[in-house]
């Protein structure tokens, strides 16, 4: 498997023997002790890799590639169009921070297993706390900056960190948002204590300081000595990532240290196409799992250069902003959920700006994080003459691609809608409701058979009854991906979208059924129902149907505003609430399950077949008409 092979070979090395062919990828990155097993499984039963190999990944990223004499490359750009500042840091400047951010967290107590929450923005300083943390053999759990306090607090509650590293301060567009009282009021309303918050002033907005509780962030550096890299288990935690789960309650997904490392340095060159000295470049948030994985881990341990980029697409300040980066940086792979370019062709539908940039440097075009509409491939196809347009697919849970065209192995013939076929590691299947593989073009559940391959997470943090139940007991030896799909008659896959209440918007997972518990606290609502609808510019947007308690009398639009304030509150702006309809009833089965699907298909104007099952069909005219009402300009 050393040089150069086909997907097809790869793909049946991986299937036929995984242990070898994983053994082989684990002998491409350095161990203190290399494992003693390469697969096995826990007291769980969960499927491990490399247990026994001691390692670093905070070591990997960095240290090695000092000791390499690489130690004057470029390891991290941070571009920052709200800010006005481009800065570049080497992989020794970034080593010799990240050594004194965790000798600062060493002096607050924090050491092998304790948690650290880093709510902050696209700043250089969150990277490294996340690497800082993996230095020391803390477990990091990133909390996207624009979640409401009571979605922090639930994390500070499950997770218990010692320390939550903040800043004053996030940027959108030009509007400051202060971080500070979002992560007070987090604390405040969390069950589980934190002992100490470091906050990062940032010129925008200063942050008030709590005695005894809040530290700044560079008097505290400042104060540290470095602290070195702590020999890890592979199956020791790296992170907690949480994501959307359909009661409502985040699931903290836990990656380890080994199968991480592995999965994503080889990824980095057989998917993105990129080694070491190349600039790559992930346009998400820290936040997220693809910030986790391709702007801080993987890029660094391949040795290529990362862009962190605190800006959008659009009005950072025009939509020509991603073509500055990679003209000015010298991209050579970029990777972009699809909403991000829907927003750039809505306000450059000619692509105009792009011919004031050199974008020569640019190999490949990744896009994923939601499906790729057949439009904007098509788009991307027209504008980017000569570059492949690779979609692929994959879930915080797997931490890399499940599906993707891999670029340094081979290209495959691309089809639109498809991110083309299984990745090297996952044996996917398409299962009808009683267990049966479905034949080519029939729509199932999209699963993936055990083992999942190194990378993939083992369990959820503190609670692997649930892990169980929500991935594993529906089709037992089998992932649960919670899409639906089809593969066709070339194996292709096709992601329909999900077969759960979690919805995606503008590539973020978010739970319906998380907004319906804020929207039936109204008192005026007797029940209602939230479920996704297409959206041009974000792939899905959340729909609000509420029915009113017998003898409640309010203005629809009052109601409206009042709903949406309150989810806003309770999860943040990012989910885009922004409508709810008052019905009289809710279309549901005669055993009394809402007919979210029809509900679905109605607001997207698809057909659909009224079903059997139904309690009272003229309940599918009155919501109808609701609705087509709303879709009217």
């Amino acid at each position: 498997m050393n040089g150069r092979v086909s997907y097809e070979e790869a793909y049946a090395a991986s299937l036929n023997d995984p242990e070898g062919f994983w053994r082989e990828r684990a002998e491409e990155i350095e161990w203190f002790e290399f494992p003693r097993a390469i697969l096995d499984q826990d007291d769980n039963g969960a499927w491990r890799w490399y247990r026994g190999g001691k390692l670093n990944t905070s070591w990997l990223a960095l240290d090695r590639h000092v000791e390499a004499g690489r130690g004057e490359q470029a390891a991290l750009i941070y571009d920052s169009p709200v800010t006005g500042r481009c800065d570049t840091y080497t992989y020794q400047e970034l080593r010799d921070w990240t050594a004194k951010v965790a000798g600062g967290l060493v002096d607050l107590g924090v050491g092998k297993g304790d948690r650290v929450i880093i709510y902050m923005p696209m700043v250089p300083e969150a990277a490294v706390a996340m690497l800082a943390c993996a230095r020391i053999g803390a477990v990091h759990s990133v909390v996207f900056g624009g979640f409401a306090p009571p979605e922090l607090a639930s994390r500070i509650d499950d997770a218990e960190p010692k320390v939550v590293l903040t800043a004053s301060c996030g940027i959108e567009f030009d509007r400051v948002i202060p971080y500070k009282p979002l992560v007070d009021e987090g604390i405040a309303l969390a069950q589980k204590p934190v002992s100490h918050v470091v906050v990062l002033q940032r010129e925008q907005c200063a942050a008030e300081l709590q005695d005894g509780r809040d530290y700044d962030w560079q008097v505290w550096e400042e104060a540290a000595e470095p602290a070195e890299p702590v020999a890890l288990d592979a199956l020791d935690p790296l992170y907690v990532l949480y994501t959307s789960g359909t009661t409502g309650k985040p699931k903290g997904v836990l990656r380890d240290n080994g199968g991480h490392a592995v999965a994503l340095n080889w990824s980095m060159k057989a998917i993105y196409d990129v080694d070491a000295g190349d600039v790559y470049w992930a346009a998400s948030d820290v936040g997220w799992v693809v910030g986790h994985s391709y702007i801080v881990y993987g890029p660094l341990i391949r040795g290529c250069t990362s862009i962190l980029y605190e800006g959008k697409p659009v009005r950072t300040p025009d939509a020509g902003a991603f073509w500055r980066v990679i003209s000015q940086h010298r991209v050579r792979s970029f990777f972009v959920a699809p909403t991000a370019f829907r927003a750039v062709k809505k306000e450059d539908p000619e692509c105009l700006l792009k011919a004031q940039y050199d974008v020569s440097c640019l190999k490949y075009q990744f896009v994923a994080g939601e499906r790729l509409d057949p439009p904007t491939y098509h788009w991307l196809q027209e504008h980017l003459p000569g570059v492949p347009v690779i979609d692929h697919w994959w879930q915080t849970e797997t931490g890399w691609p499940i599906c993707s065209d891999m670029a340094g192995l081979e290209l495959l013939e691309t089809k639109p809608g498809s991110p083309t076929l299984p990745v090297p590691g996952y044996d996917l299947r398409i299962l009808d409701e009683d267990g049966r593989e479905c034949g080519p073009n029939t729509e199932g559940a999209v699963v993936l058979k055990a083992p999942l391959p190194p990378g993939s997470f083992p369990t959820i943090w503190g609670d692997h009854e649930r892990f169980e139940e929500a991935y594993w007991s529906r089709y037992p030896g089998f992932y649960l991906t919670g899409d639906g799909g089809y593969r066709d008659e070339d194996g292709y896959v096709f992601i329909m979208g999900r077969i759960d209440d979690v919805i995606n918007v503008a590539g973020h997972r978010l739970s319906t059924g998380e907004m319906e518990e804020v929207v039936a606290d109204h008192p005026a609502v007797a029940e209602c129902a939230v479920f996704g609808v297409h959206d041009a510019d974000k792939g899905q947007v959340p729909l609000g149907l509420v029915v009113l308690k017998d003898g409640v009398n309010v203005d629809a639009a009052e109601l409206q505003n009042e709903l949406v304030g309150m989810v806003r509150a309770a999860i943040g702006p990012i989910v885009n609430f922004r409508s709810a309809l008052v019905v009289g009833r809710l279309p549901k089965t005669r055993s009394g399950k809402i007919l979210r699907q029809i509900l679905r298909k109605m607001a997207d104007g698809e057909a659909f077949a009224t079903p059997s099952t139904i309690d009272d069909p003229a309940i599918i005219d009155e919501v109808r008409n609701v609705i087509e009402e709303w879709r009217s300009p």
